[in-house]
């Protein structure tokens, strides 16, 4: 009796163990299903996470192997803009139709090797475009880069006609960083690599704000997102210069510039030179000044001896410049960012030609205050 009760007591003994053991490989079975999920990039937070690597803080802003030729928003992601001609290019204007179109736009530019894609919360609805695009399609955080702004409020409401009134308002408040940056968050946060400030100037405050500075290092901290800062106006140079010098807790706050700068409008480039060489990403907006370079006598005459097309020109004089720019494409059709992409072998012929660049560049060259003068009349279409 006394083997038996021994015996019966053993095998309880290793009945429990065993039901332990099946508990706890059913808890960690668990958990790696539950990583695995996350490693997947099965939710657009964990995606987000994962993608905030040391090298996005260091302002990688393209994937690696890309071109310096980006795809900006601001004439894909709203009905209305001030590009030339822009009503033979865009003939419906409904959401639906927008959507559509940004949509080919994107795949064409993707299908091209293009891997960044510039968007602004003012840019009407652009980040959603983007964002939609991306889930769709499947890109992940790795391949695709998406930078934004903030600081403008669209506020046309999905019209080409306002009656005179604004199509954006500004604010570079930190209460509107802290209602903007969400809302970009949301639409492409888990692409998102640069967010920066919408059209920076003296009058705007942005630069003396600390609140904001303050609220924004906060966002490159807990975000991981690189800092930019976008400008205009004759003006430009000296804000870039301006902005430069604010820090954070003895850290410099920006780490990329934005800047309109073409054949036509070249008044900022020694400020661009300067900032790259104290290590700043240099991006450049309105390559194209809008459309207006296309009518350029010079521009034409040395596209044909280079048997390219005047916008591929266009875009290679600045994509060749010694800052080393990251250039923003601003086409509507496939046909348009098709013929962009030839700007890459020509910017690497005037790379080798100095010369040829600097004629060019000084055949074309605007007074920046006339410049800037004849962009202000031009009526959103």
């Amino acid at each position: 009796a006394g083997m038996l009760r021994e015996l019966y007591c053993g095998l309880l003994g290793l009945i429990f163990r065993l039901a332990g053991v099946l508990v706890l490989l059913q808890y960690l079975g668990d958990i790696t299903s539950r990583i695995c999920a996350r490693t997947a990039g099965l939710s657009t937070h964990s995606q987000a996470a994962r993608c905030k690597t040391p090298q996005t803080i260091e302002m990688r802003l393209l994937p690696a192997g890309a071109p310096r030729l980006g795809l900006g928003l601001a004439a894909l992601g709203r009905p209305g803009y001030i590009t030339l001609n822009r009503g033979a290019d865009l003939a419906d204007r409904s959401v639906e139709a927008m959507r559509a179109r940004a949509e080919e736009v994107l795949d064409a530019a993707y299908a091209g090797g293009v891997r960044w894609f510039d968007c602004a919360r003012s840019y009407g609805l652009s980040e959603d475009f983007v964002g939609k695009w991306l889930e769709k399609r499947g890109h992940t955080c790795d391949a695709v880069a998406v930078s934004s702004k903030w600081g403008y409020r669209y506020t046309a409401g999905w019209r080409v006609d306002t009656a005179g009134e604004p199509h954006e308002v500004k604010d570079h408040s930190a209460a509107h960083l802290r209602q903007q940056w969400p809302e970009s968050d949301d639409l492409v946060g888990s692409h998102l690599r640069l967010y920066q400030v919408h059209s920076a100037t003296f009058d705007s405050g942005i630069l003396d704000n600390v609140e904001t500075h303050e609220a924004l290092a906060a966002l490159k901290r807990d975000r991981g997102w690189a800092l930019g800062l976008s400008v205009s106006s004759p003006a430009q140079g000296d804000v870039v210069d301006a902005a430069l010098k604010i820090e954070v807790d003895g850290e410099r706050l920006f780490d990329a510039v934005q800047a309109t700068y073409n054949i036509f409008e070249q008044a900022p480039g020694p400020s661009l030179t300067a900032a790259h060489a104290q290590g700043c990403t240099i991006i450049v907006k309105e390559a194209m000044a809008n459309g207006r370079v296309l009518s350029n006598a010079a521009l034409l005459k040395h596209a044909a001896e280079l048997d390219c097309s005047p916008d591929a020109l266009a875009l290679a004089c600045v994509l060749a410049q010694p800052f080393e720019p990251h250039v923003l494409s601003g086409a509507v059709t496939t046909d348009q960012i098709a013929s962009n992409l030839g700007a890459l072998p020509v910017a690497e012929r005037l790379r080798g030609d100095p010369e040829l660049l600097g004629r060019i560049m000084g055949e074309t060259r605007q007074d920046s205050e006339a410049y800037w003068a004849e962009r202000a009349a031009l009526a959103w279409n």
